[in-house]
């Protein structure tokens, strides 16, 4: 499953409103394996960054998750906002992980100055 962090903390509040919280967890869990996109480019109020850490926290040893940033690890607390519960999801996190630098030009930029340069042409 492929879905924004933006997406999913939206996701996540309506269910908390609805209180069908544990539904929603339960259903996610199907998922073998969650690719989460975008994280740390909207930031999230404080119920939803600890609904993001609940959710993490829930799927830890039962699941996989993809985490996609352009953060660091040490700007994650001004997404959630809380050190001490950073620490603990970056501890959930990268307990059995593989973690995947990956540093360059972007794809998407490098494409548009193909795309261009052949205009030109």
């Amino acid at each position: 499953k492929f879905v924004t962090a933006a997406e999913l903390v939206e996701e996540l509040l309506m269910a908390n409103e609805e209180h069908k919280l544990v539904l929603f967890e339960k259903r996610w869990l199907k998922f073998d394996l969650i690719i989460i996109d975008e994280l740390g480019y909207v930031p999230f109020t404080k119920i939803g960054a600890e609904l993001l850490f609940q959710f993490f926290s829930g799927r830890y040893e039962r699941a996989s998750v993809v985490i996609t940033t352009n953060l660091e690890f040490t700007e994650w607390t001004s997404i959630f906002g809380d050190e001490k519960m950073t620490a603990a999801l970056l501890d959930r996190l990268t307990h059995r992980s593989h973690i995947l630098l990956l540093n360059g030009e972007s794809y998407r930029f490098r494409q548009s100055m193909k795309q261009r340069e052949e205009g030109e042409q």
